[in-house]
């Protein structure tokens, strides 16, 4: 069965996955959500009022949230990071799985392969 979002929750979505993924192009947005690019066009023109997004025109054009707005920062400290490898040796699978998605998102970028050769 199809997921129908309501555009409320479709924007919602939206300002996640930017979050999540640091930039999107529309033609994704469009699929993911399975509505035209128009209809992601007009999202990003309502969210623009209220969230701090810019659109990239061009080859490699995409739709992400601007730099410097704070919303890129990392949350977990480099002790965090570390702590947290530490104790995912001792997790099974799926937690180690979910423990990968974590410090993908929250931890530092330069950590990614030192992060995935410990946990995965």
């Amino acid at each position: 069965m199809e997921i129908r979002w309501k555009s409320s929750e479709r924007r919602a979505e939206i300002i996640r996955l930017l979050e999540s993924r640091r930039k999107e192009t529309m033609a994704n947005l469009a699929y993911y959500f399975n509505v035209s690019i128009r209809t992601i066009c007009y999202d990003i023109t309502i969210l623009t009022a209220s969230h701090p997004i810019e659109t990239v025109k061009g080859k490699g054009g995409c739709v992400r949230l601007m730099y410097g707005t704070g919303i890129f920062q990392n949350i977990l400290s480099e002790e965090h990071q570390n702590f947290l490898l530490r104790i995912a040796i001792s997790l099974d699978l799926d937690d180690k799985t979910l423990m990968h998605s974590l410090l993908q998102a929250y931890g530092s970028k330069r950590n990614m392969e030192r992060i995935s050769a410990v946990i995965l």
